[in-house]
């Protein structure tokens, strides 16, 4: 898996932004933003448990659900993969903890 794969599920998921909400989980995601900030949240716990639990197969399966979820948010707020890279690519000189000093 690299960049690509993301960009094209994020392109993938961009095209079913406008289907009906009964035909696409993602749309119907889009339009429920308050159920999107849930199973993202939900995603997240769960992932969290299953690491605690040294549950390998768990921690792969929600990863792939909080990335898939993540990606239906950053499609409902028109934010593109490569803006979160470019984010991520001006942290990689920091310090975790001079970045985090940095927002405060």
């Amino acid at each position: 898996m690299n960049d690509q794969f993301i960009r094209e599920m994020y392109d993938s998921l961009k095209k079913r932004k406008n289907k009906s909400k009964n035909k696409s989980y993602t749309s119907y995601l889009i339009k429920n933003p308050e159920l999107l900030g849930k199973k993202i949240g939900e995603e997240s716990s769960e992932l969290i448990i299953d690491f605690i639990k040294k549950n390998k197969d768990g921690v792969i399966n929600e990863s792939a659900d909080l990335i898939y979820h993540l990606l239906v948010l950053w499609v409902s707020t028109g934010i593109d993969p490569r803006e979160v890279w470019e984010e991520l690519s001006n942290r990689k000189s920091k310090s975790g903890f001079e970045e985090k000093n940095s927002r405060s």
